[in-house]
């Protein structure tokens, strides 16, 4: 038997694992979620609407629009990466599962101690503050900025379809990688965060960003990684199921965070971060919008947006909820499709 044909096995069986495990992790999460349901009912673990920006001044828009969901329960991210988490002990690999586990549980604690703080009423913004949630994500980007640069040696970006211009294949930043590797993973971390405001759009606006990054990964034949993504994209299918308008539960910031330090994470893995504006531009066109509104408001004393991020912009001048979702949808599934498709240009 020659090299390509065991290549062509190893490949077939791989893809069989990426159906299997996802198909797993969608009926455990089915199968599951009415005992979670049942928890955080019985233990009264609802949703504080915050009535204070970032800032400390007043959000009284947002409250206004929301203030329907207070007491829905939440921290329901636990159902999909926990599921995800339990799986990947099948699906082992130091290489290639490691550091997104590392990233998934570890950003999904942080947010699960958000979200107590949130269900207490601690703080203005009924949650941890910006200052101390901020310093724990940089903890945690540091981590695995010092695993990629120094255990991995990674110090350049791949410039994808460079081929087709005469262009070097890859920028090396040297040490650079560092803190532009910290500041992706905190900015990616706080804008999925910050998508999770309606129902069921943060779940469905990630799924082909994932979907997109796990192809690239089976291209590039990191098997074991695709396999952990289809998991995780699985078990939010599930968690989408309850999630859609009206929702049954939230995810919380145990759910947003481990879900944006995995697709930051995940995008370096297979060298895609220059592809991340593209294949997540749902993600930068929210965080970017915060951003926007933030310096607004503190260098020209007016607000670029009725409301910020912009889904709650779009939902103040009266598009309906599931209205924007299913756009947000659209736009997430067609810059994905871009976004992979240069990604596969030269592989």
């Amino acid at each position: 038997m020659n090299l390509s044909n065991i290549r062509d096995i190893e490949m077939v069986f791989a893809l069989g694992k990426v159906f299997g495990f996802s198909i797993l992790a969608f009926f455990l999460g089915m199968a599951l979620t009415p005992f979670l349901t049942d928890f955080l009912y019985k233990n009264k673990l609802g949703k504080n609407i915050r009535d204070e920006s970032w800032d400390n001044t007043g959000s009284p828009i947002y409250s206004e629009m929301h203030k329907h969901k207070k007491g829905t329960p939440t921290m329901a991210g636990i159902l999909f990466w926990g599921i995800t988490a339990g799986l990947t002990v099948f699906n082992w690999s130091r290489e290639e599962t490691w550091l997104p586990l590392f990233f998934l549980v570890s950003a999904g604690l942080l947010g699960m101690v958000d979200d107590i703080a949130n269900i207490r009423g601690i703080g203005k913004i009924k949650g941890l503050g910006v200052k101390l949630k901020l310093g724990l994500q940089f903890l945690i980007a540091s981590f695995g900025a010092y695993w990629f640069t120094f255990r991995l040696e990674w110090t350049s970006f791949r410039l994808p379809g460079s081929s087709l211009f005469n262009l070097p294949a890859y920028i090396q930043v040297g040490y650079w990688y560092v803190p532009i590797f910290i500041l992706l993973v905190i900015f990616i971390m706080n804008a999925v965060d910050i998508t999770d405001g309606l129902d069921g759009l943060l779940a469905g606006s990630i799924i082909p960003p994932y979907a997109a990054l796990a192809t690239l990964a089976f291209a590039q034949e990191k098997y074991f990684l695709t396999i952990f993504m289809s998991t995780l994209i699985g078990a939010l299918l599930s968690f989408l199921w309850f999630n859609i308008h009206p929702a049954r539960f939230f995810m919380g910031g145990t759910g947003a965070f481990a879900l944006g330090a995995v697709l930051a994470v995940v995008a370096l893995l297979t060298n895609s971060m220059v592809l991340l504006p593209i294949i997540g531009f749902l993600f930068f066109l929210e965080g970017g919008s915060s951003i926007a509104q933030m310096l607004s408001k503190k260098v020209f004393k007016r607000k670029i947006f009725l409301s910020a991020p912009i889904h709650h912009h779009f939902q103040a001048i009266g598009w309906s909820e599931p209205k924007i979702v299913m756009r947000f949808w659209i736009i997430s599934i067609v810059t994905s499709i871009i976004g992979l498709s240069i990604g596969l240009i030269g592989l």
